[in-house]
Protein backbone atom coordinates (compact mmCIF):
# COMPACT_ATOMS: atom_id res chain seq x y z
CA UNK A 1 0.00 0.00 0.00
CA UNK A 2 2.89 2.36 0.79
CA UNK A 3 4.42 1.76 -2.66
CA UNK A 4 1.07 2.47 -4.34
CA UNK A 5 0.65 5.69 -2.33
CA UNK A 6 4.22 6.79 -3.16
CA UNK A 7 3.63 6.04 -6.85
CA UNK A 8 0.36 8.00 -6.91
CA UNK A 9 1.96 10.99 -5.16
CA UNK A 10 4.95 10.93 -7.53
CA UNK A 11 2.62 10.69 -10.54
CA UNK A 12 0.54 13.62 -9.30
CA UNK A 13 3.66 15.74 -8.71
CA UNK A 14 4.99 14.92 -12.19
CA UNK A 15 1.64 15.75 -13.77
CA UNK A 16 1.45 19.10 -11.97
CA UNK A 17 5.11 19.91 -12.68
CA UNK A 18 4.83 19.41 -16.44
CA UNK A 19 2.82 22.59 -17.20
CA UNK A 20 5.05 24.62 -14.86
CA UNK A 21 8.20 23.36 -16.57
CA UNK A 22 6.69 24.08 -19.97
CA UNK A 23 6.10 27.70 -18.93
CA UNK A 24 9.66 28.23 -17.67
CA UNK A 25 11.89 30.50 -19.74
CA UNK A 26 14.68 29.07 -21.85
CA UNK A 27 18.21 29.46 -20.42
CA UNK A 28 19.49 33.00 -20.89
CA UNK A 29 16.07 34.52 -21.62
CA UNK A 30 13.50 36.33 -19.54
CA UNK A 31 9.80 35.43 -19.54
CA UNK A 32 7.51 38.04 -21.03
CA UNK A 33 3.93 37.18 -20.19
CA UNK A 34 0.92 39.17 -21.42
CA UNK A 35 0.16 42.32 -19.41
CA UNK A 36 -2.57 42.22 -16.71
CA UNK A 37 -6.18 42.63 -17.81
CA UNK A 38 -8.70 45.19 -16.60
CA UNK A 39 -12.44 45.63 -17.09
CA UNK A 40 -14.22 48.97 -17.53
CA UNK A 41 -16.67 47.89 -14.82
CA UNK A 42 -16.94 45.10 -12.27
CA UNK A 43 -20.75 44.97 -12.56
CA UNK A 44 -22.88 45.18 -15.70
CA UNK A 45 -26.48 44.54 -16.72
CA UNK A 46 -27.79 42.55 -19.69
CA UNK A 47 -27.29 44.56 -22.89
CA UNK A 48 -24.49 46.71 -21.41
CA UNK A 49 -21.22 47.29 -23.23
CA UNK A 50 -18.07 46.25 -21.33
CA UNK A 51 -14.45 46.96 -22.24
CA UNK A 52 -11.62 44.57 -21.46
CA UNK A 53 -8.15 46.05 -21.90
CA UNK A 54 -4.47 45.81 -21.04
CA UNK A 55 -1.65 48.34 -21.04
CA UNK A 56 1.56 47.57 -22.91
CA UNK A 57 3.76 44.93 -21.26
CA UNK A 58 6.79 46.23 -19.36
CA UNK A 59 8.90 43.63 -21.18
CA UNK A 60 9.16 43.19 -24.95
CA UNK A 61 6.88 40.34 -26.07
CA UNK A 62 7.14 41.34 -29.76
CA UNK A 63 3.75 39.98 -30.82
CA UNK A 64 4.16 41.50 -34.27
CA UNK A 65 2.41 44.17 -36.33
CA UNK A 66 -0.67 42.01 -37.01
CA UNK A 67 -1.13 40.69 -33.47
CA UNK A 68 -4.63 39.93 -32.24
CA UNK A 69 -6.25 39.41 -28.86
CA UNK A 70 -8.80 36.64 -28.40
CA UNK A 71 -11.63 37.49 -26.01
CA UNK A 72 -13.86 34.82 -24.49
CA UNK A 73 -16.77 35.52 -22.14
CA UNK A 74 -18.37 32.71 -20.12
CA UNK A 75 -21.69 32.96 -18.28
CA UNK A 76 -22.18 31.72 -14.72
CA UNK A 77 -22.95 28.20 -16.02
CA UNK A 78 -19.62 28.08 -17.87
CA UNK A 79 -21.14 28.47 -21.35
CA UNK A 80 -19.10 30.59 -23.76
CA UNK A 81 -21.30 33.48 -24.94
CA UNK A 82 -18.67 35.65 -26.64
CA UNK A 83 -15.68 34.47 -28.67
CA UNK A 84 -14.05 37.11 -30.85
CA UNK A 85 -10.67 38.49 -31.84
CA UNK A 86 -9.54 42.08 -32.15
CA UNK A 87 -6.37 44.09 -32.72
CA UNK A 88 -3.51 44.11 -30.21
CA UNK A 89 -0.26 46.04 -30.48
CA UNK A 90 3.24 44.59 -30.55
CA UNK A 91 3.64 45.11 -26.78
CA UNK A 92 0.36 43.38 -25.88
CA UNK A 93 -1.72 46.51 -25.28
CA UNK A 94 -5.34 46.47 -26.43
CA UNK A 95 -8.88 47.61 -25.67
CA UNK A 96 -11.84 45.52 -26.75
CA UNK A 97 -15.55 46.26 -26.31
CA UNK A 98 -18.22 43.58 -26.18
CA UNK A 99 -21.91 43.65 -25.39
CA UNK A 100 -23.59 41.37 -22.91
CA UNK A 101 -26.54 39.57 -24.47
CA UNK A 102 -29.91 41.16 -23.64
CA UNK A 103 -31.00 37.76 -22.28
CA UNK A 104 -27.87 37.46 -20.07
CA UNK A 105 -28.60 35.48 -16.91
CA UNK A 106 -27.42 37.29 -13.76
CA UNK A 107 -24.49 35.79 -11.91
CA UNK A 108 -20.69 35.76 -11.86
CA UNK A 109 -19.30 35.62 -15.39
CA UNK A 110 -15.67 35.20 -16.51
CA UNK A 111 -13.94 37.35 -19.13
CA UNK A 112 -10.66 36.07 -20.56
CA UNK A 113 -8.34 37.66 -23.10
CA UNK A 114 -5.09 36.28 -24.43
CA UNK A 115 -2.86 36.72 -27.48
CA UNK A 116 -4.48 34.87 -30.40
CA UNK A 117 -2.47 32.28 -32.33
CA UNK A 118 0.63 32.83 -30.18
CA UNK A 119 2.38 30.59 -27.67
CA UNK A 120 1.69 33.24 -25.02
CA UNK A 121 2.53 30.95 -22.13
CA UNK A 122 6.27 30.96 -22.83
CA UNK A 123 6.94 34.14 -24.75
CA UNK A 124 10.65 34.70 -24.25
CA UNK A 125 11.04 37.87 -26.27
CA UNK A 126 10.80 36.40 -29.74
CA UNK A 127 7.82 36.26 -32.05
CA UNK A 128 6.21 32.93 -31.22
CA UNK A 129 3.48 32.88 -33.86
CA UNK A 130 2.06 29.38 -33.98
CA UNK A 131 2.52 27.78 -37.37
CA UNK A 132 2.57 24.45 -39.06
CA UNK A 133 5.08 21.86 -37.91
CA UNK A 134 7.43 20.14 -40.36
CA UNK A 135 5.00 17.22 -40.72
CA UNK A 136 1.99 19.50 -41.25
CA UNK A 137 0.69 19.12 -37.68
CA UNK A 138 -0.58 22.13 -35.78
CA UNK A 139 1.37 23.22 -32.73
CA UNK A 140 -0.70 23.17 -29.53
CA UNK A 141 -0.63 26.03 -27.01
CA UNK A 142 1.01 25.09 -23.71
CA UNK A 143 -1.46 24.73 -20.86
CA UNK A 144 -1.02 27.66 -18.45
CA UNK A 145 -3.31 29.74 -16.32
CA UNK A 146 -5.78 31.55 -18.57
CA UNK A 147 -5.80 35.30 -17.86
CA UNK A 148 -9.35 36.10 -16.75
CA UNK A 149 -11.44 38.44 -14.63
CA UNK A 150 -14.81 38.10 -12.94
CA UNK A 151 -17.73 40.19 -14.14
CA UNK A 152 -20.86 40.37 -12.03
CA UNK A 153 -23.96 40.44 -14.24
CA UNK A 154 -26.75 42.08 -12.25
CA UNK A 155 -30.47 41.91 -13.06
Amino acid sequence: MRKLTAFLVASAVATVALPVAACSPQPGSQPCFPPPLSLSTATAAPGDSVMVSAKDATCNPRYGPHAQIKVEVFDSAGTMVVERTGPMNDAGGFSFNFELPVAAVPGTWMVSAFPHDVDWCDDTGRNNRVGRGPGGEDMQRVSCVLPSLELLVAP
